[in-house]
């Protein structure tokens, strides 16, 4: 089995992060893309964060209806910060056979040799850094070329932070997440107001 594995905040998912994910399958040849929602992203330490139950119930909501498309819950069972090579030593303890694909955007590749463990990570799985619409793409020359697989996909200035705003602002969301993810944020007053840090949990 061919396999993706997506991670982030997802604080609220959009139509960027499903855009890349199908586009890593597609040309990948991906069988599956699992999205691993973490429970305390540490790169993003003393942000309020929407509490996991709503961010996977978006997920959940924004993946239905493509077969190949997954929601993983290990991080937000496991607790604590969600630190990438512990997941993937847990999926690799379920799927040893399986050919596993990290998926991050290229502007997360500069950053990615401070990450924990990352020759660990480079062992467990390809990483595949996709361009979301940058000029260009270097590769940090702590790693191999090798060890990555850059990717394009079209340019969509969609984030998870324009979406707050929005929210908050009063201003409409529609077409920038899934319509079943808008009414789930509607539905439930999210982003309206920030969340104290006793909500994040």
């Amino acid at each position: 089995m061919k396999l993706g594995i997506y991670g982030g905040t997802f604080d609220p998912v959009h139509l960027g992060h499903l855009i890349l994910a199908e586009t890593v399958r597609e040309q990948l040849s991906l069988d599956e893309v699992w999205f691993v929602p973490a429970f305390q992203n540490p790169h993003k330490l003393g942000k309020a964060t929407t509490p996991p139950k709503a961010r996977m119930e978006m997920l959940r909501f924004a993946i239905s209806g493509n077969p190949r498309f997954r929601l993983c819950d290990m991080e937000i069972k496991r607790k604590g910060h969600s630190y990438t090579f512990e997941t993937l030593q847990a999926i690799q303890e379920l799927h040893p056979d399986a050919e596993k694909h990290l998926l991050i955007g290229a502007d997360s590749l500069t950053d990615f040799p401070n990450w924990r463990e990352p020759g660990t990570i480079l062992s467990l799985a390809k990483l595949v850094a996709v361009n979301r619409g940058q000029s260009s793409v270097e590769v940090p020359e702590q790693l191999d070329p090798s060890q990555v697989c850059l990717l394009e996909m079209p340019a969509i200035d969609i984030s998870a932070t324009q979406i707050r705003n929005r929210c908050e602002a009063g201003k409409s969301i529609r077409y920038l997440t899934p319509r079943s993810v808008e009414l789930y944020i509607s539905a439930n007053q999210l982003y309206e107001t920030s969340f104290s840090e006793s909500e994040t949990t």
